[in-house]
């Protein structure tokens, strides 16, 4: 399913999402992944794209679970999962996104295992039904002032794409200081490195959900990815998060 003229968030009006999505140099960040285990998409989502994306949040009708983290222990802030059927931006995008990462976690299953993955969604949402996981799993999170989301991985049963993407719906510059992306790898045999995302309002990151690969003197090995966010030092902050394997 391709980003279309119909794929607004409410129906009514055409994002340029395609044409910007369509541009992007999908060889140079596929390469980045390979390299690094994430890569940033400037400005995939225009700032009114994103304060409408925003304005979904207390819909409740919208969706299907909401999670405070400290509840469960997994930091302070709250996220809601979508229901189905999902805003037809976020779904446009995840099925438009997909295909241009398959190529990467197919290489990926062929160094350290998993796949292989088809190359359209609705074929891979098929083996996760088949597999019993059936709930939709694109994201919003909140945070607000003394929020944080401690390192994780997103997965929900035994089928787990091997990418995932995160969209910064706020200005951290206006709305909010603070709350940084962060990724830790932790590698064999050697200390984990960490490392802070910038991200600007509209922007996406895109990286592993829990293993990448990485070349080694006798081949490659798998490096362990946890992602999270730093504490909201003031304001509010709010991101998407696209999920391609559905949950139990």
């Amino acid at each position: 399913m391709a980003l279309t003229k119909s794929a607004s968030i409410r129906g009514d009006e055409a994002p340029d999402a395609a044409a910007r999505l369509a541009a992007q140099p999908w060889e140079v960040i596929r390469r980045q992944l390979d390299e690094s285990g994430h890569a940033v998409v400037e400005a995939l989502l225009t700032a009114e794209e994103c304060r409408e994306l925003v304005e979904l949040y207390p819909q409740t009708e919208r969706f299907r679970n909401r999670v405070v983290m400290q509840r469960h222990g997994f930091g302070q802030g709250e996220y809601q999962y979508f229901a189905r059927p999902l805003p037809p931006l976020v779904d446009a995008l995840r099925h438009a996104i997909y295909p241009e990462l398959a190529p990467v976690a197919n290489r990926w299953a062929d160094t350290i295992g998993g796949g292989p993955f088809p190359a359209a969604l609705e074929s891979y949402l098929d083996r996760c039904h088949r597999a019993g996981q059936t709930k939709p799993t694109p994201l919003m999170l909140k945070y607000e002032a003394g929020d944080y989301n401690c390192l994780h991985q997103d997965l929900y049963g035994e089928m787990a794409f091997p990418l995932q993407v995160t969209i910064l719906l706020s200005d951290s510059q206006e709305d909010f200081r603070g709350g940084e992306f962060l990724l830790v790898e932790q590698r064999p045999r050697m200390q984990s490195k960490g490392e802070i995302v910038p991200l600007r309002r509209g922007d996406a990151v895109i990286f592993a959900t829990r293993y990448r690969h990485a070349a080694g003197r006798r081949g490659y090995f798998r490096v362990n990815l946890r992602h999270g966010v730093s504490r909201v030092l003031s304001g509010r902050r709010f991101s998407l998060g696209i999920i391609f394997h559905d949950a139990k």
